[in-house]
């Protein structure tokens, strides 16, 4: 038997621990969520002196635990003493997203059965705050689709790859629909000519070369994509080296169809491919103007 591979699985309720487990599962991990922690030590012993054919194990362990929680950093002081090599895994959300999926569940936090969701989620946060401090890897999901929570899971411990603490998301939006309530970064493209008023271009998008063409044409476009590329490159280091796990970086016009749409495309493009960090693009508005038969 190879060395084993031991990955201990925690994080916020709500922030898609089960959902990774079962991912880790078809991965070829054996899972065992919410193990007494108590036998945490017992389970490596097992798995090391009788020879099974185990090979990668995952625990899960979060708040369910109760005062058992406290036990874990002498336990995994146990775990290095026997010499197992362990990592861990810490699912996070922001607050109002743990809100929102708890609400869609109608299910009470573990910590606070009787009380608002919020106060539970504040009082988990204190309870593994030693555990994200110790994470080896900590995973955002504030905003990660399930295949792509699975992707990094698969990058990660399948494929060893650098593992990037940091998840770009460029987001175009329309200013009157809102400003995206999670933005880190607002850049407002409103200062550029409008294709919604040329002739034969309202009904297309940022997506479509004739829109791309229109706005890109312009001298301030270009000047201004790449004062903007200097700033988020230079901000991303320093993002990650305070521990940011989350970038959200919004572009809005007034109908985020065409101008944001173009802009956020071609950011995303200068972007690419930087192994520092994780990147996707999303068009939040793109669609809504022409349901709403503008």
């Amino acid at each position: 038997m190879g060395r084993l591979q031991f990955v201990i699985v925690t994080g916020m309720s709500g922030a898609g621990k089960s959902t990774a487990m079962k991912m880790m599962e078809d991965m070829g991990f054996f899972c065992i969520d919410n193990l007494p922690i108590p036998l945490l030590d017992k389970l490596v012993d097992f798995t090391t002196n009788f020879h099974t054919q185990v090979e990668r194990i995952a625990i899960g362990i979060d708040s369910r635990s109760g005062e058992h929680l406290q036990t874990v950093e002498g336990m995994l002081d146990v775990l290095t003493q026997k010499d197992v090599k362990y990592e861990i895994l810490f699912l996070d959300a922001e607050d109002n997203v743990l809100i929102k999926r708890y609400k869609e569940t109608r299910r009470s936090h573990p910590l606070a059965p009787d009380e608002r969701v919020d106060k539970g989620i504040e009082r988990e946060r204190l309870e593994l705050a030693f555990l994200k401090d110790q994470a080896d890897y900590i995973i955002d999901t504030s905003r990660l689709l399930t295949r792509e929570l699975k992707s990094e899971l698969e990058r990660i411990f399948i494929h060893d790859e650098e593992f990037k603490s940091l998840f770009v998301t460029v987001l175009s939006f329309g200013f009157k629909y809102g400003i995206p309530a999670d933005a880190d970064i607002v850049m407002d493209v409103r200062f550029l000519p409008n294709p919604y008023y040329v002739e034969g271009l309202r009904a297309k998008t940022g997506n479509d070369v004739e829109i791309q063409q229109y706005v890109m044409q312009f001298e301030e476009t270009k000047i201004f994509l790449d004062k903007l590329e200097d700033l988020i490159k230079f901000l991303i280091p320093n993002y990650i080296s305070e521990g940011k796990n989350q970038l959200v970086i919004a572009i809005g016009c007034t109908g985020g169809k065409h101008r944001s749409v173009t802009l956020a495309n071609e950011l995303y493009k200068r972007l690419d491919g930087n192994s520092e960090y994780g990147l996707k693009i999303e068009h939040r508005d793109i669609g809504k103007d022409a349901l709403r038969g503008k």
